[in-house]
């Protein structure tokens, strides 16, 4: 296999691995946010559910810039088609990023019921959104995005706003949020106790069967959705641009990769036993269990869409050919190469790091601990 052939299939897998880390780490977070007005009643007990991820919350963003920058450098195309025909999604999803420090740092700034009140609803909103953006960006991609390209490579994107939020990318979305919700409770689940605690575990086990539940609808939908495949185009290994190859689109082609490698059946597998495991840990009381067998669900639901999708990333709905794929959206071999290197030094760095605040701020989360810490938002 040729050098920068294998540095595409390389960096397509890591794309899938920083996603995975954005779903589990950050959606962890963002389903803390959105369970937050259900499992707190109270001042203190929302205090102990936003005390539970606060020490972890901003380290794992992390993951989300390094998504974000992968994209950027890694596969440039994709960047510079998504954000300018996205724009007004990815500013959605900026200022709902934006809003989670502030809530985060201002709402213990003041004991006023009413003003943190308004802030919990910011952890809320800020939680929630995300979470239904980027399972909806999923379902999108799925579909096809209209965009098309002129004979400069400059891409023209004819869809809509409203357009994007369409019933199968309503659906990934929701699946998404239900994901995001089980790993926060989860997560709430093993770090507090009582109240707090037996709110949190059902609404993850609640979370878990309707992921699954969406998990199936979405998979029946997938077969009648119009798929890509590749029909022709210029060798994998060479620098190429999407003007020079042909992409057919007709239902039933998001399997044909499940058809010609029956072991990629696995990777939905992975999705369900994950999320079934994790809802009877977490109904035998596991939370922990519960949290790794969540993790293997996102897994199975990350893995299951790059592999009905492979070679394509960015599917194009208007001019089929000039679909963005593993082949043709990569950056230069010396850009590859450099940042394979820098991966293979400072993610280990990253998972290291994670393992270790984890490790050193595990335990229980009560009131008495917020109301005494003087460390406690």
């Amino acid at each position: 296999m040729e050098v920068y052939l294998a540095l595409k299939i390389i960096w397509w897998l890591l794309l899938g691995v920083l996603l995975m880390g954005i779903s589990i780490m950050v959606g962890m977070d963002m389903g803390v946010g959105t369970l937050l007005r259900h499992v707190g009643r109270t001042d203190s007990e929302r205090r102990v559910a936003i005390n539970v991820i606060a020490p972890h919350w901003d380290g794992n963003q992390v993951w989300f810039i390094l998504g974000g920058g992968a994209i950027f450098a890694a596969w440039p195309l994709v960047y510079a088609t998504a954000f300018s025909g996205l724009y007004v999604v990815m500013l959605l999803l900026l200022w709902s990023m934006i809003v989670r420090p502030l809530a985060f740092e201002y709402r213990s700034k003041r004991e006023s019921a009413r003003w943190r009140s308004n802030w919990d609803w910011c952890l809320f909103l800020s939680g929630f959104l995300p979470m239904l953006v980027f399972g909806a960006a999923v379902g999108n991609m799925l579909q096809g995005v209209p965009f098309h390209f002129d004979w400069r490579l400059t891409s023209f994107y004819t869809g809509s706003f409203i357009a994007l939020f369409n019933p199968f990318a309503i659906l990934c979305g929701a699946m998404a949020v239900s994901m995001s919700v089980y790993m926060g409770g989860a997560i709430l689940t093993g770090a507090t106790d009582g109240l707090v605690q037996e709110r949190a575990r059902r609404a993850a086990i609640f979370a878990g069967i309707l992921a699954m539940v969406l998990f199936t609808i979405g998979g029946l939908w997938l077969t009648r959705l119009d798929g890509y495949v590749l029909v022709s185009g210029p060798d994998p290994a060479s620098a190429q641009t999407p003007l020079h190859q042909t992409v057919e689109r007709a239902a039933g082609h998001w399997l044909t990769n499940f058809s010609n490698h029956p072991v990629l059946w696995a990777a939905p597998a992975l999705g369900y036993i994950g999320a079934l495991l994790g809802v009877l840990s977490l109904s035998a009381r596991r939370p922990i269990f519960g949290w790794w067998f969540g993790a293997l669900a996102w897994i199975g639901i990350i893995a299951t869409v790059g592999a009905a999708m492979f070679p394509f990333m960015m599917p194009s709905s208007t001019e089929p050919s000039h679909s963005l794929t593993v082949w043709n959206a990569g950056s230069s071999q010396l850009t590859l190469s450099w940042m394979l290197g820098f991966t293979l030094v400072f993610m280990p760095l990253i998972l290291w790091y994670t393992s270790w605040a984890f490790w050193v701020m595990r335990g229980k989360v009560d009131e008495a601990h917020v109301e005494s810490s003087e460390h406690a938002l």
